[in-house]
């Protein structure tokens, strides 16, 4: 089928990231392309409706002279052929997709990586910190200070059945 290619991450998953990315690229131009089909099926419905009613009679009078076995056996060659190629293209879109997935996520764990790399240059060595005597005498003080016995906490009677 296709040639896997060696990485961690199974081509499935980038084949999924690819058709995200294809879909967002494809979403953005839905406005434009939504007016531009509008205007065209305005202009192309009356003309059809007008070609409607001649092409009908047309293929009834065809059916009712056409041999419907020789119909039939083309049509399953049609439809084989169809079958060949949808499976070609298939194949394709999907190595397309996986392709462009590697690069959506290569791309977004290079950045990422950048990003960290940049915050970790950024970032200064902490200062040290220095206690000023007031603050050693306060926290000799804390230790020194005689510590006040706990009281213990005597079990609740057990309550009687009355």
């Amino acid at each position: 089928m296709t040639e896997q290619t060696k990485t961690k991450i199974p081509a499935p998953l980038y084949a999924a990231a690819g058709a995200g990315d294809l879909a967002y690229q494809q979403l953005r131009k839905l406005p434009a392309v939504l007016t531009e089909l509008s205007d065209k099926a305005a202009a192309s419905l009356k003309v059809y409706n007008d070609q409607a009613g001649t092409k009908a009679a047309e293929l009834r009078d065809k059916a009712n002279t056409t041999d419907f076995v020789a119909l039939r056996e083309n049509a399953t060659t049609a439809a084989n052929a169809f079958a060949q190629v949808a499976q070609e293209r298939a194949v394709a879109l999907y190595t397309e997709l996986v392709a462009r997935g590697e690069r959506v996520v290569g791309t977004g764990v290079v950045e990422a990586a950048d990003v960290v790399n940049a915050d970790i240059e950024a970032t200064e060595e902490p200062k040290a910190v220095e206690a000023t005597p007031a603050v050693v005498a306060e926290a000799k003080a804390v230790e020194a200070a005689p510590k006040a016995p706990r009281k213990r906490a005597k079990p609740a009677a057990p309550k009687s059945a009355e």
